[in-house]
């Protein structure tokens, strides 16, 4: 697909969820019912191209410095007319049409989506915000308020296919990945393999993965310690890949039988389980493997999966495992080069629409990159479209007021390349769980 393509495939989508106002306004017939200076299209267009300077400067930006252009009162007039669903609906509609015309070579016919979450702060007021959102640091200190972003990202692709938001007060991962595997729209003739962290080991997003027929691959404490895995009968050697069957239920009768060779496992109250009833003496097999390796001299590592021995090994599960890490340099670039982390307002609806247009503008980037040829010389390291680059031109270039004919996008993209270093490391960040959010009064000019 061309950049040029690529813009038309947004706007198009765009145009079709504004087609359909009324389902995404609070009034409808009502919002967003007569022409005006300030369409739905504009403030969603707007939305996904805005960087981090202040509102008034992106707006003038946007608008190419019109002497028309719209007030940021109107603005925010319009965005509180608009449900942050409009946004969601642009993201699928968006990428849904890119993938089903550009068709991508998967490995061995295997779709690898990893999972993962993070926390977004934002700044705001009890009158925009609800205690839902409130995190509080201390007696004596100021809180702040919080969302978390659960996210499922194609690593063959490197985009985001979906994501679910929750209040700070109401985050579930658990629940968050059973919604998002659920509606999980499947490639022909491909399978997905869910990647998680030791976060989403549980047996009921491993049903929820089966009962979609398809793979997972979970991290899990070690055998040693209390963790899903730590009763189980296992070899006396250190490293072991073994096939484990078992039966779970939710109440103590006796009269509930178990298949000759399988482990009992009793789900209570407080666990989810979506697939028996509280109380009730109905059963649900699981069968999957249980892969223990080193990672170093005296330490290893537990990975629960489903995948078949015969095509993924021990070593290739440590291969598959490894791509994981691709979630958690998106979410960087998410944050601090798309901007996530830079709010324009303080109302948690506003917040959502920023975090759903930001998933756009992540994925449109992505897109733009991966339909870039980059000739590749006669030098020491193979080299790659600079993202941050990459992702300033697409903003400017993707809005809906930009005139494309004189702008050579490929020529301009081409130009930004840096080296890929393979197995380049940096320390990790110690902070606090939470971080402080930027505050509106401390913006670019």
């Amino acid at each position: 697909m061309s950049c040029t393509k690529l813009k038309e495939t947004l706007n198009n989508s765009i145009y079709k969820i504004c087609s359909d106002i009324d389902s995404y306004v609070y009034n409808p017939g009502k919002d967003y019912s007569r022409v005006r200076k300030l369409p739905a299209e504009n403030v969603i267009s707007y939305l996904i191209s805005q960087g981090g300077s202040s509102t008034k400067c992106e707006f003038l930006d946007f608008y190419t410095l019109s002497q028309e252009t719209p007030t940021v009162s109107a603005l925010n007039q319009r965005r509180s007319q608009l449900k942050p669903d409009a946004f969601k609906a642009v993201f699928h509609e968006f990428t849904n049409s890119y993938m089903e015309s550009e068709t991508v070579q998967y490995d061995s016919n295997y779709q690898y989506i990893a999972t993962d979450g993070s926390t977004i702060s934002f700044s705001s007021l009890p009158r925009f915000a609800s205690d839902e959102y409130y995190i509080s640091e201390g007696h004596s200190a100021s809180g702040f308020y919080s969302m978390h972003v659960n996210a499922l990202y194609d690593l063959n692709r490197h985009i985001y296919t979906d994501a679910l938001i929750q209040p700070a007060h109401q985050k579930d991962e658990f629940a968050a990945f059973c919604s998002l595997v659920d509606r999980h729209l499947l490639v022909p003739d491909t399978k997905s393999i869910f990647i998680g962290d030791r976060g989403y080991c549980s047996y009921n997003n491993m049903a929820h993965v089966i009962e979609k027929g398809q793979y997972f691959l979970f991290r899990t404490k070690d055998i040693y310690g209390k963790g899903l895995i730590g009763n189980f009968d296992f070899p006396d050697t250190d490293e072991f890949d073994i096939i484990v069957h078992v039966t779970l239920t939710r109440s103590h009768r006796k009269t509930i039988q178990v298949p000759e060779g399988y482990y009992r496992r009793y789900v209570d109250h407080a666990a989810s389980f979506d697939y028996i009833k509280y109380g009730s003496e109905d059963t649900y097999n699981l069968k999957f493997r249980i892969v223990r390796f080193a990672i170093s001299e005296d330490s290893y590592e537990c990975i629960v999966t489903n995948l078949p021995e015969e095509s993924f090994p021990p070593e290739k599960i440590k291969e598959v495992y490894n791509l994981r890490w691709g979630i958690e340099t998106s979410f960087r670039k998410l944050k601090y080069t798309i901007g996530l982390s830079f709010y324009h307002s303080y109302k948690p609806d506003f917040i959502k629409q920023e975090i759903w247009a930001k998933l756009i503008a992540y994925n449109a980037t992505e897109f733009m990159i991966n339909t870039t040829i980059c000739s590749q010389g006669n030098c020491k390291y193979t080299y790659a479209i600079n993202f941050s680059v990459a992702a300033h031109i697409c903003r400017i270039y993707l809005r809906l007021l930009t005139e494309v004919e004189s702008i050579d996008m490929m020529a301009l993209l081409k130009k930004e390349l840096i080296p890929v270093r393979p197995g380049r490391q940096f320390p990790r960040l110690k902070t606090a769980h939470f971080r402080k959010p930027k505050y509106l009064i401390y913006r670019a000019a």
